[in-house]
């Protein structure tokens, strides 16, 4: 698996990183695996050259980080083998102080991380989405501490407009605290908003950007014939992203699986191979609940498509509205 440096500091990333909102307690979202089931993908992961894990604090309300700790103890030859990425901000109780991006929070809630990981630092420690209620300098300061604290190595963000993130590193370069080393973002060949303003930002930056849904939650790895009849059992469930797929989004995909046919390759890898070529992205953040979502990830960082192919994918695209952040 070939590596890639995170934006500009020296750790190495896979250009795959696993995503583990799959794995915890089916009791959250019925598409949700359970320990038992969710091991296997781990160890797969790990034999394929994969690194890179990322998790959340909400995910299963806890349960993703308890799988995603257990199987890498279990699975990694060594800590410093694996890059461990965890996020916070989401509600983890009833009360007001158990969620958003306090300083009280903050605190709490890497103590907790880590518990449920067994581990006593995370690679990458992220602020899940942008917080109103919490001026920027608590949280960067809290950041701050938590690094310093060795706690986390770095620290990164997911999820909210460009000129938000931007206030983040203005304030955590006037103040001369820890800066964020990453973004993750919703990206992918049928939503392509982030290319206007939070792309650009990022490679200015040096900022890594690591997608989520680069399949759309499944939808670019259909086939296009009756792909906008289809839902999957996630998107039934998974109140996190609403988007409607319409007819340039099947334009989108019929080109895909185009492109896949005369390559002998499958639309997932065609759109995945397709994202990490994209200027400013490290490494695409897949979900695998079956085996075959491994291998297509790994055969999509292998792949390499022409700049005609890409063009392709690409003409039919319009703007659309904006899709997975708060506000």
């Amino acid at each position: 698996m070939e590596m890639a440096r995170l934006g500009r500091t020296g750790l190495k990333v896979s250009k795959i990183c696993l995503g583990t909102m799959t794995y915890g307690d089916p009791k959250w979202r019925d598409w949700v695996l359970t320990q038992e089931a969710s091991l296997p993908f781990f160890r797969a992961a790990i034999e394929a050259g994969i690194n890179f894990f990322d998790t959340a604090d909400i995910y299963s309300v806890g349960a993703s980080e308890i799988v995603t700790g257990k199987a890498l103890k279990e699975y990694a030859a060594s800590r410093e083998e694996v890059v461990i990425a965890t996020k916070l901000f989401n509600p983890m109780g009833p009360s007001p102080n158990q969620r958003g991006l306090s300083r009280k929070w903050v605190m709490t809630a890497i103590d907790n991380s880590l518990k449920r990981l067994q581990t006593d630092y995370v690679d990458l420690y992220q602020i899940h989405r942008f917080d109103h209620d919490t001026p920027i300098e608590e949280t960067v300061e809290a950041l701050h501490d938590v690094v310093k604290a060795g706690k986390a190595r770095y620290v990164g963000a997911s999820s909210m407009h460009a000129w938000q993130f931007a206030r983040f590193l203005k304030a955590a370069a006037a103040m001369n605290l820890t800066p964020f080393v990453s973004m993750q973002n919703y990206y992918n060949l049928v939503y392509r908003e982030e290319e206007r303003e939070m792309i650009p930002l990022c490679i200015a930056e040096g900022i890594g950007v690591i997608p989520w849904s680069p399949l759309a939650r499944g939808f670019l790895g259909r086939k296009a014939a009756g792909a906008l009849d289809k839902q999957t059992t996630r998107a039934k469930s998974d109140n996190v992203l609403d988007m409607r797929f319409g007819e340039t989004d099947l334009e989108i995909l019929a080109r895909v699986e185009a492109i896949a046919g005369r390559l002998g390759v499958s639309n997932a890898q065609v759109a995945l191979a397709w994202l990490m070529q994209r200027p400013g992205v490290t490494a695409p953040i897949i979900g695998a609940s079956k085996p075959g979502h491994l291998a297509d990830a790994v055969g999509a960082a292998k792949l390499k498509l022409t700049a005609e192919d890409c063009a392709s994918l690409e003409q039919p695209y319009r703007p659309r509205a904006v899709a997975g952040m708060l506000r």
